[in-house]
């Protein structure tokens, strides 16, 4: 369910999940915890929302196909779902708009990254690339094998394209004394737009088969 947008009370720029709990349920669906540090995350437009729903529909739909063919994989897909970083605490999570995990052991068990397999966010036209980069950069330090981003357009509203990068397991070669900026990092592993025809044809996190059309409203 989406949470109302609400007015930012003046808060600390630290605080915990306990703290967290305390607040108004259409405040805290607006804030994430950077290890602890607080973390403002603007609400998108009734298109951001509706989606982000079609593509975890078409997400669940080849999940399920899947499992059907290998019932010994198990998958589970979401949508705006807290994944917590770490073994233990709750202070340090994000809230991707889509994402795949593996089916956990009990039910209503908090998502820790390690559980995990692909996440995503719907962009649209007024996201930032500082915001996104930074976002980015958080699934990668916790080793989310896959990051996806779906791309809107204007004029007429659609799918623009829809991007995938696979988690780089080793750096690329640096000049001598160069260090990476993050310890990890994405490298774009596929690009569709309308102008496939066939859609989406991938394998990973499962095979992905999605044709345009489920991807436009």
């Amino acid at each position: 369910m989406s949470i109302p947008h609400a007015e930012r009370p003046d808060l600390p720029d630290v605080m915990t999940w306990d703290d967290l709990e305390q607040l108004p349920t259409e405040i805290a669906g607006q804030i994430e915890l950077w290890e602890g540090r607080v973390v403002w995350v603007r609400r998108g437009p009734a298109e951001h929302q509706d989606y982000t729903v079609e593509f975890r529909n078409a997400l669940r739909r080849c999940a399920r196909d899947d499992m059907s063919n290998r019932p010994d994989h198990c998958w589970r897909t979401s949508i705006e779902t807290n994944v917590f970083f770490g073994t233990a605490g709750k202070s340090d999570f994000v809230t991707p708009d889509f994402l795949v995990y593996r089916c956990l052991e009990q039910e209503y068990q908090d998502i820790r990254a390690a559980d995990v397999h692909l996440v995503g966010e719907v962009l649209s036209p007024s996201d930032t690339e500082r915001d996104i980069e930074a976002k980015k950069a958080r699934y990668a330090s916790a080793g989310i094998p896959w990051y996806w981003e779906i791309i809107l357009g204007r004029s007429p509203r659609r799918t623009a394209s829809v991007r995938a990068y696979a988690l780089e397991t080793g750096h690329g070669r640096l000049p001598a004394g160069v260090t990476p900026l993050h310890p990890a990092n994405y490298i774009a592993a596929g690009e569709w737009t309308p102008a496939n025809p066939n859609g989406i044809d991938f394998d990973f996190p499962y095979p992905l088969h999605i044709p345009w059309q489920e991807l436009d409203l």
